[in-house]
């Protein structure tokens, strides 16, 4: 039998925060587990019965219960059936000191993770647990696998390029991954703020636990709340919020401005205090994971509107980054264009595109108001259509700018007037919506004409 001294003297290291139940009708017994376990999960309690076990069950969601199967009123065994008659999943341990074969295969058989006999030892019981406990890990990774589409390609891979911006941008990824703490990621939509969270996730020591994005926008305002952090309740309504399921990983809200207030306070639960309340429940359950946030607005704006709280910001960018766009580092367009061709092509079964000079100096001649998406979507279509559709960016032309009767030149000064003068033409003129296709301002344009001669 196990002694609190053999308990001081145990070596096993803290686990992740997880919530466990004990459920046994000798004070002694139900004691010395929760000493057992109190150092090693984030929350352990206690009932005598099952019918007060029951209750609490009511309040919040536990990863684990450790039930006596000899109770008083309802055993420990026919309250098991009746939990996963409920649909409740999470992991029970059974133990008794009084067995036989029959027991243990209608524990089995009862949903039960593990069964242990009385007299039992302390790394025996440990063993037990902690075998459950990661058992529950892999079911909410599963979950996460099965709510999320693969990416496809490594997340890294998003921030190719060569220019000293994403050579910072990089270098800012890898040093903010090392650390445990909250980042917010700024940039314009298309820049790739999912693929920097994911990068933040593989770069970091949490890399080996779950990676689950939540887009804020898209949750409905009545049920953000019961969606993030759970909801309690009796049987059908009690269920697991995303933030479980994002348990020793990543969570990443993206638009995080979006949330309504409610869930904007309850989420400073999780950054201050490492804890949630799920919906409905009394308990407060432990939250072991890094929080990521992203956002394409401008948050100091929307905290003066009143659209998102000030001391939320203020946790969440303790580490700010942005994304830059791509008109910001358009040398790296030919390295993504190549990357982009080499990723899609076998995935869409067409032979890859070798786009000419003459193509990707026209590809960096404009705007790219949809960033890098923007970008592998054009790519994408260009390997269905078989080559550079080109007129998809400038729809008023079917290809690209040729000077009249005149041979083809590799002079980039020549090339760029005929570039711009044959853009002006597409928009009748309009020197505001050129500009806006070119991707320089109206005053650069000016210059242009300016230095080539031909006024207004």
């Amino acid at each position: 039998m196990l002694t609190p001294a053999a308990l001081l003297t145990d070596p096993v290291a803290h686990w992740p925060a997880s919530a466990v139940l004990i459920v046994d009708d000798e004070e002694g017994m139900r004691s010395f587990l929760v000493k057992a376990l109190a150092a090693r999960c984030g929350q352990v309690l206690a009932a005598d019965s099952a019918e007060a076990a029951a209750a609490l069950v009511q309040r919040q969601r536990f990863d684990l219960i450790v039930l006596d199967i000899t109770l008083p009123g309802q055993s420990g065994m026919d309250w098991l059936k009746a939990l996963r008659q409920q649909g409740n999943s999470c992991e029970v341990i059974l133990i008794t000191a009084f067995a036989d074969i029959d027991t243990a295969i209608e524990a089995l058989r009862a949903g039960a993770s593990d069964f242990i006999l009385k007299p039992f030892r302390l790394t025996q019981l440990l063993n037990a647990v902690k075998h459950s406990l990661e058992r529950a890990r892999l079911a909410r990774e599963n979950f996460v696998l099965r709510r999320t589409l693969a990416q496809g390609q490594a997340a890294a891979s998003a921030f190719l390029g060569d220019s000293p911006v994403m050579a910072a941008l990089r270098r800012d990824l890898q040093r903010a991954a090392a650390a445990e703490s909250p980042v917010l990621l700024c940039g314009e939509s298309g820049t790739g703020k999912e693929l920097a969270a994911e990068a933040l996730h593989r770069g970091g020591p949490r890399a080996a636990g779950p990676f689950v994005p939540v887009h804020c926008a898209l949750l409905p305002p009545d049920q953000a709340e019961a969606e993030l952090f759970g909801r309690g309740g009796g049987a059908g309504s009690a269920r697991d919020g995303l933030v479980h399921y994002a348990q020793g990983g990543t969570l990443f809200l993206d638009e995080v401005s979006e949330l309504p207030a409610a869930a904007q306070a309850a989420l400073l639960g999780v950054l201050a205090e490492r804890r949630i309340r799920p919906v409905g429940s009394e308990q407060l359950a432990a939250v072991d994971l890094r929080l990521v946030a992203a956002s394409q607005r401008d948050l100091q704006a929307e905290v003066g509107a009143g659209r998102l709280r000030a001391d939320l910001y203020y946790r969440l960018q303790v580490i700010a980054l942005r994304l830059p766009p791509l008109r910001e580092h358009k040398p790296d367009i030919a390295v993504l264009l190549r990357h982009f061709i080499a990723e899609l092509a076998p995935r869409l079964g067409v032979q890859p595109l070798r786009p000419s000079a003459r193509e990707i100096d026209y590809l960096m001649q404009y705007g790219w108001p949809g960033n890098v998406r923007e970008l592998r979507n054009f790519v994408e279509r260009s390997l269905i259509l078989g080559s550079m559709n080109l007129s998809a960016l400038y729809p008023a032309l079917e290809a690209p700018p040729e000077p009249p009767e005149r041979p083809p030149t590799t002079d980039l000064q020549t090339l760029e007037r005929q570039h711009i003068l044959a853009v002006l033409d597409s928009v009748q003129g309009d020197k505001s919506a050129a500009a806006r296709l070119l991707g320089i301002s109206r005053r650069t344009l000016e210059r242009r004409f300016a230095e080539w001669g031909l006024g207004s």
